[in-house]
């Protein structure tokens, strides 16, 4: 009788990592493609939870009271509640300056300490780099991947706006300010995506550490933007993305290219330098 012994797939070694039962399977066809499909259904959870949330709030507009301003806490002022009684105002504050730039945040946080971390944590970063994909490719094909999910946020954001924004009493707004405030929010996204990618390549932190570490100069960037007029330091807010993402007014005013061009640059640096970093560490330490 012949006894045969079963070798375990890499698809049982990593579980969860290789679709399909093969290593090579993840070669398929780009890192790129591979990566979105892996992460086909938490991109869509995310883009239908920022979607809902922007769609909720958004339809609350017609009950805002005239004197709604004399019950928003003053410490809130900061934070976009200046003024309510107008529908790009009401916005500002209850849409694009607080659920969705916080929603956006963690999502870049929690994507990007994805892109290497967690390969690398379990393992699995050897395998993959034992096929001919170089160190840069992986992480620039992982961080497209996640830019794609960004944009996948904001045109949900979008399509919320645009479907309430009649019923809703807010066709003061047009759809050209729509557009410029959700294209900063996809921004927002990449940005903190980059800084957790480049976090993560350039320490190689455990995934939770990389969150973490991400997520927490998030909230601490969106409090010091949001209390910095209530300590008489209002010029603090130029040293946070969220000035550049929401301060002038994109509801309003539209596309503003110097605000585009600080938040690609601060993202394309953070990727850039994990990249840099990433080809100088010996990973099997």
């Amino acid at each position: 009788m012949t006894m045969t012994t079963s070798t375990p797939s890499p698809a049982t070694t990593a579980p969860g990592r290789v679709a399909g039962g093969s290593l090579g399977g993840a070669f398929n066809g780009s890192v790129f493609t591979r990566t979105l499909w892996d992460n086909r259904r938490s991109l869509l959870v995310w883009a239908v939870a920022a979607g809902l949330l922007a769609l909720v709030y958004a339809s609350f507009y017609p009950q805002v009271s005239a004197d709604s301003m004399a019950n928003v806490p003053e410490a809130m002022r900061g934070f976009g509640f200046e003024d309510t009684s107008t529908a790009a105002g009401y916005l500002r504050g209850a849409v694009f300056g607080l659920l969705v730039p916080l929603l956006v945040t963690f999502y870049g946080a929690a994507t990007g300490a994805r892109t290497i971390s967690t390969d690398e944590e379990s393992g699995y970063l050897d395998l993959l780099l034992a096929h001919p994909i170089s160190r840069t490719r992986l992480l620039l094909h992982r961080y497209a991947a996640l830019a794609a999910g960004a944009i996948l946020i904001a045109a949900a954001v979008f399509a919320a706006m645009l479907a309430v924004r009649n019923s809703a009493d807010l066709d003061s707004i047009a759809v050209s300010g729509f557009a410029a405030q959700t294209l900063n929010v996809a921004l927002l996204g990449l940005l903190f995506g980059a800084v957790a990618t480049g976090i993560g390549a350039a320490f190689g932190r455990s995934r939770g550490a990389v969150f973490g570490s991400t997520a927490g100069l998030g909230v601490l960037a969106y409090a010091l933007h949001g209390l910095a007029p209530q300590i008489g330091a209002e010029w603090l807010r130029y040293l946070t993305p969220y000035h550049y993402y929401i301060d002038h007014q994109p509801l309003i005013n539209g596309v503003n290219g110097g605000d585009i061009a600080v938040l690609a640059s601060c993202a394309t640096v953070a990727v850039a330098a994990g990249v840099w970093r990433l080809n100088q560490r010996d990973l099997r330490r």
